[in-house]
């Protein structure tokens, strides 16, 4: 596998350092893959600006900053705006569909794959677990990494008493990945 330079982005609150996270940690702890996570956030604490760096490698990782992501994992309106443009030509983005509105300025042969997410969270009872929402789409639309290394990065990364919920939400955004993946949608 070459690298694969991923970017999440969106607002705080939304989850988007987690979702960053849980990738890189079901990548590296869990799926016996290289992995570096950067984080950047607004001068807010909710609200503004936020995103993650995430790079998935077989190899060694020498520079840890992603210029032009493979893949693109958005939750804001401002996140597609700002980050599109950066998308590698081939390149995938991956939206939460009902806060975002991909306006076509995707790089050639890119493509846009869009969730529910906040609906689905919002279903299971926790708007909160979106983002987790969101890891499971990626997980069943790239098939970077196994669902069972994302299932235990999960685990690992919630807090205690949620992990029902927060599987549940995982499991949810996984199976309309697959059936998005599988529909050949984007």
């Amino acid at each position: 596998m070459a690298k694969t330079e991923i970017r999440v982005g969106g607002l705080g609150g939304q989850g988007v350092i987690l979702c960053g996270s849980i990738i890189g940690k079901a990548a590296a702890i869990h799926g016996g893959k290289q992995a570096t996570l950067i984080q950047a956030f607004g001068p807010e604490a909710r609200g503004s600006a936020c995103s993650a760096q995430v790079t998935v490698s077989d190899e060694v990782i020498g520079y840890p900053y992603v210029k032009n992501p493979d893949i693109l994992v958005l939750m804001s309106q401002d996140a597609y705006n700002q980050f599109v443009p950066k998308l590698k030509p081939g390149g995938m983005v991956l939206y939460e569909a009902e806060l975002v509105n991909p306006d076509g300025r995707l790089p050639e042969g890119a493509r846009a794959m869009g969730v529910p997410a906040t609906r689905f969270a919002e279903e299971l009872g926790r708007r909160l677990v979106l983002n987790i929402v969101m890891v499971g789409f990626f997980a069943g639309v790239t098939g970077l990494v196994p669902f069972e290394a994302v299932e235990k990065a999960v685990l690992d990364s919630v807090p205690r008493g949620t992990e029902d919920l927060n599987l549940k939400a995982l499991r949810k955004g996984y199976e309309y990945g697959r059936e998005q993946a599988a529909a050949g949608k984007g």
